[in-house]
């Protein structure tokens, strides 16, 4: 049997971990923050098109946000790989090299 998530806990998590309100999801969602907070709650159903949407406002994927808990990353880690999603190959090669370098200090 395949455990069931509490979706709306899970969105909660995911946008405190990144500093987003709910109001800054909504707007980008064309809704209420009221119906943020009902997802949220699990008092309002969440479509599979918002969740979609709810996951590129939050940085993540939505195989992401439905596979199994891994060790949890850190907020921080969590902010940079959101940033890091937005880079382009070139970009994410420079940083890396960056990291490598200041690794061996």
């Amino acid at each position: 049997m395949i455990p069931l998530i509490d979706v709306g806990s899970r969105i909660r998590r995911l946008r405190l971990e990144r500093g987003i309100s709910a109001k800054e999801v909504a707007i980008s969602l064309g809704v209420s923050p009221s119906f943020i907070s009902g997802i949220e709650k699990n008092t309002n159903k969440c479509s599979l098109e918002n969740l979609d949407r709810i996951c590129t406002v939050l940085g993540v994927t939505l195989g992401d946000f439905f596979a199994e808990d891994r060790e949890e990353l850190s907020p921080e880690l969590h902010r940079l790989l959101a940033s890091a999603q937005k880079l382009t190959p070139e970009q994410l090669e420079s940083v890396q090299r960056l990291l490598e370098t200041i690794g061996k200090e």
